[in-house]
């Protein structure tokens, strides 16, 4: 039989390519040529909903930027100039869109800088959470997915499908507080021992303290990200692991004599993986703007804060700022994930 299987499998890896007259990674060549155009169609398609969405608004910028101080209609007016308002719809779409592709965002009402400058800024301290978050939840997640799926209905994975659900369904921002009074206010004789919020304690300034204090004060807001998120990938790799339980593929691994651990290891997790790769780049997507509940609640000095406070004002080029660099941050995943799908599935290979 496993001669059979060679056989069957040496004529289907036979190159496609030569058959049909093709020259190799041509396919992928124009697979990717495609998946470019598309990502970039969907940045412009950004841009215009950008600038239609914003520009729509009915914060007066002028108004706003002058808000309590004493200022003459002369001002107002240069002003206005200042800030192109004074230029017909056209122009300043042109503008907003040559700006935006050379980098520069504009500038901020409420904190008087670049808006580029600002969320480099912040950039660092929301890629640390979400980054380390996202990494704690895939492992945990995927690796509970598995057995949980493996051994469906067992002791483990009851408590897995129970514990999953009932945090996938827990508001994050609730989370996040009870996590906070137990862990850093205290409950009855138990003191608090967590540091309340911030990234860092500014009396230490620098060495291996600085490090082991932000790390300290990464704590809460970690963990409130990994109970909310590692859930979903639990639920997603569970549910793929038992669509997979009665593939024929599985029972002629079994047939060749192979171990359950190596037909599950071996087979059955890299063809359930492919719903959880999409989660995983859908994720990594929304790692910059996906953290804005628990910035706030934290006070984490990330993209997600500076986006509260920029809704407070309103600051209207900050947000549109923030509005382009997580959109475009989804479509560069997306994009990713095409192009590491042809990898994993031989099907998007086949197209």
């Amino acid at each position: 039989m496993a001669d059979t299987i060679d056989a069957i499998g040496a004529v289907t890896a036979e190159p496609a390519a030569s058959r049909g007259g093709r020259r190799p990674g041509s396919g992928f060549a124009r697979y990717l040529a495609t998946k470019l155009v598309a990502a970039a169609v969907s940045f412009l398609a950004t841009l215009v909903i950008g600038f239609v969405l914003f520009s729509l608004m009915p914060a007066d910028p002028v108004q706003s930027i002058t808000r309590g101080r004493p200022t003459s209609d002369a001002q107002m007016a240069q002003l206005r100039k200042q800030l192109g308002l004074d230029q017909s719809v056209p122009e300043r779409f042109f503008h907003f869109v040559t700006d935006t592709l050379s980098g520069h965002l504009g500038n901020s009402w409420e904190f008087q800088q670049p808006v580029s400058s600002l969320i480099g800024d912040r950039l660092w301290p929301t890629l640390l959470l979400m980054g380390t978050a996202t990494a704690i939840s895939v492992v945990l997640g995927l690796w509970l997915g598995i057995r949980s799926g493996w051994k469906h209905g067992s002791w483990l994975d009851r408590i897995a499908t129970g514990a999953s659900l009932t945090l996938w369904s827990v508001p994050t921002f609730w989370l996040g507080m009870i996590l906070l009074i137990t862990f850093s206010v205290g409950i009855g004789p138990i003191p608090g021992f967590l540091p309340a919020g911030g990234m860092s304690d500014p009396a230490i300034t620098g060495g291996l303290d600085h490090v082991l204090d932000v790390a300290k004060h990464l704590v809460l807001p970690c963990l409130t990200m990994v109970l909310v998120i590692f859930a979903q990938y639990v639920a997603v790799m569970r549910s793929s692991i038992i669509d997979e339980l009665g593939s024929p593929y599985l029972l002629t691994a079994r047939a060749k004599g192979l171990r359950d651990d190596d037909v599950r290891r071996r087979h059955a997790v890299p063809n359930a993986l492919l719903p959880s790769v999409t989660m995983i780049f859908m994720h990594l997507g929304t790692v910059l703007g996906g953290a804005i509940t628990v910035e706030t609640v934290y006070s984490w000095p990330g993209l997600g804060q500076l986006s509260y406070q920029a809704l407070k004002v309103p600051d209207l080029p900050l947000l549109q700022g923030t509005f382009i660099v997580f959109s475009a941050s989804v479509i560069l995943m997306n994009l990713l994930a095409d192009v590491i799908y042809r990898f994993l599935d031989p099907r998007v290979r086949a197209q």
